[in-house]
């Protein structure tokens, strides 16, 4: 008899709810889109609200979709925006504020703050991470600074915080599980990743009390079960990870080395670095790339915050696209060299910049430039920040020669020619590109007996398409040299 898990994918402009069965296939997904709030320039915000509403309706309807129960599911794995960050009243439930979204700049005067006090050397040696407004710890602490009451509530115990995953874990269990798990501590400022518990430093530095925080488990655990009213029965959460960590899982990069980039809103470079934390000097991210028993395996990341969010704009800011499908027949009418870079500092630079106060520019215009070129110029600049990372990895001795790619914006051919061209570097496409829901669904389907070991799930993985890099060396060098010119014009 098959076996289902579902995986509930909390993303930053939409939640998914999808399911696969027992051989990792994938059955059946709902998904829909909600509102962001941008209160001031700079400032991204979510309505907790509508979160929690499109998981429970997408939840609902993929069920529906696939002619299955609740009592048909194994387990529910929760994958998860990370950084993202909510603080609700323990009693009601209900939130304080808006969720405050990874992307927001607002505690970039804080970060400054620390950056000058020398406090960054003990936050990075402990966390792996940066004093940047992109992690939760600034983001909570503005919350309870600027919520009137909030910071004594919060004394007091009458408050919980959480990323996304423990906020619908919350919800899910009708208020009885207050878990996060390894990968999105990891990303508060305030876990050790070493000692893998809440760090008193750090929470002393942020003025944080402990009872706010919730227990960090292992990212395939027992979570909580559903409150039975909400799908039909109690269904156990056995697993959760922030998105990256878990499209890491799901492209089952399991041994160190193994590298994955995912282009969604944002762009995300991992590479599995084994049971070693390795701690850069080129300003990547180190962080839990998973913790299954009690084992903690450790990634490097760079993080990039304009990805597929550039087409986004593309379409919806100043409307030069229609579909972002229409991209990759502008782009193979377009020359590689055609001289114009966008640099998508939309909320600032991330990796391996980590400048705040950014804002995003369009270069090398003439009169001969028209919406292709800035189409292409568009999609170029993902393919260039990757390039980024990967020199930063470079740097830090480590340099992933083939790359496992996921995400919307893979279905783009042109993207990823391009992108194995100017990395001079082998770009796998999988046959399942959502690889974050899966990798979800693959710690449920661990914790729930469904898959034996990570051997088991190594061996469900399938290439769709390898690219390999057909350009010069010369002319890679040349075209990006020109964007970090950019990019430099842009800081000056």
């Amino acid at each position: 008899m098959t076996r289902y898990l579902m995986a509930i994918d909390q993303g930053t402009t939409s939640s998914r709810a999808m399911i696969f069965d027992d051989r990792g296939e994938f059955v059946e997904v709902s998904q829909q889109e909600f509102p962001q709030h941008f209160p001031e320039s700079g400032w991204v915000e979510h309505d907790p609200e509508d979160i929690w509403r499109t998981v429970i309706e997408t939840c609902r309807e993929v069920l529906e979709k696939a002619d299955l129960k609740a009592e048909d599911l194994a387990g529910i794995g929760i994958t998860n925006q990370r950084e993202t960050t909510v603080v609700w009243d323990r009693e009601t439930g209900k939130p304080i504020y808006n969720a405050i979204v990874w992307q927001d700049r607002r505690a970039a005067t804080l970060c400054r703050q620390l950056k000058d006090d020398g406090s960054e050397t003990m936050i990075h040696e402990k966390t792996g991470l940066l004093a940047d407004p992109y992690f939760s710890a600034t983001k909570l602490r503005w919350i309870l600074d600027n919520v009137d009451g909030a910071q004594e509530k919060a004394e007091q115990g009458r408050l919980a915080f959480g990323t996304i995953d423990t906020f619908l874990l919350w919800r899910l269990t009708g208020g009885r599980s207050h878990f996060t798990d390894a990968t999105n501590a990891s990303r508060t400022l305030l876990f050790n990743i070493h000692e893998q518990q809440w760090d008193a430093d750090l929470l002393k530095l942020f003025n944080v009390p402990e009872v706010l925080l919730p227990e960090v488990l292992d990212s395939a655990d027992e979570f909580g079960s559903l409150e039975p009213e909400l799908l039909g029965a109690p269904v156990p959460v056995y697993g959760m990870a922030g998105d990256q960590q878990a499209a890491l899982f799901g492209q089952t990069c399991f041994r160190e080395g193994m590298a994955k980039s995912t282009y969604g809103t944002g762009c995300f470079l991992m590479l599995n670095t084994g049971d070693k934390p390795l701690h850069s000097s080129s300003r990547l991210l180190t962080t839990v790339g998973y913790r299954l028993n009690g084992k903690v395996t450790y990634a490097l990341e760079g993080s990039i915050f304009i990805a597929g969010a550039a087409i986004q704009w593309l379409r919806d800011g100043v409307k030069l696209i229609r579909m972002a499908r229409e991209t990759e027949s502008l782009a193979e009418q377009t020359p590689a060299n055609h001289g114009v870079y966008l640099v998508p500092a939309f909320t600032g630079l991330g990796a391996p910049y980590w400048d705040p106060k950014a804002r995003g520019a369009i270069f090398g215009l003439t009169r001969d430039t028209g919406i292709k070129e800035i189409v292409t110029a568009g999609l170029q600049s993902v393919c260039y920040q990757t390039k980024d990372l990967q020199k930063a990895m470079e740097k830090d001795g480590v340099r992933p020669v083939a790359l496992r790619v996921d995400g919307g914006m893979v279905e783009n051919n042109w993207v990823l020619q391009f992108l194995a061209d100017v990395l001079g570097a082998t770009v796998d496409r999988p046959k399942l590109i959502e690889t974050t829901a899966l990798g979800a669904a693959y710690l449920a389907g661990l914790k729930a007996g469904v898959f034996d070991s990570l051997e088991t799930l190594e061996g469900l993985w399938q290439c769709d398409r390898s690219f390999t890099p057909e350009m010069t060396k010369e002319t890679r060098d040349r075209l990006y040299e020109g964007w970090v010119e950019a990019v430099n014009r842009l800081q000056d």
